[in-house]
């Protein structure tokens, strides 16, 4: 991480510490940032024969099919498929609504007083 003065000598000692405060209000969006990126929605179906991991961006980041689902037949395994993504797609947002509703209520809270001054 670079310090608020980094390539700027010239700063006077306010605009370093207001630049250091913004860095220190700003870092748990960072954080928050990072966490999302690193989640991952699961779900499973077909009685755990077919399990599907979903990524932050919506992709499908993995699906892993036991042997025995082959015996449910082409359109049971598409459909086991389907069904694993569509779960581990729900449990990705469940999961992103609750980050962010964790992540963002405090500055809610902040804008809030903010406004009322």
């Amino acid at each position: 991480m670079t310090t608020p003065d980094d390539g700027a000598p010239f700063l006077d000692e306010e605009m370093r510490r207001f630049l250091a405060e913004f860095q220190a209000d700003t870092r748990p969006l960072e954080e928050l940032q990072e966490s999302l990126n690193a989640i991952r929605g699961r779900g499973e179906a077909a009685n755990g024969q077919v399990k599907a991991e979903v990524l932050p961006s919506g992709a499908l980041g993995s699906l892993r099919i036991d042997p025995r689902a082959m015996r449910l037949g082409a359109d049971a395994l598409a459909e086991a498929v389907l069904a694993a993504a569509s779960d581990a797609a729900a449990d990705l947002t469940t999961q992103m609504a609750g980050m962010l509703t964790d992540g963002l209520t405090p500055f809610a809270d902040e804008v809030r007083r903010f406004n009322q001054d």
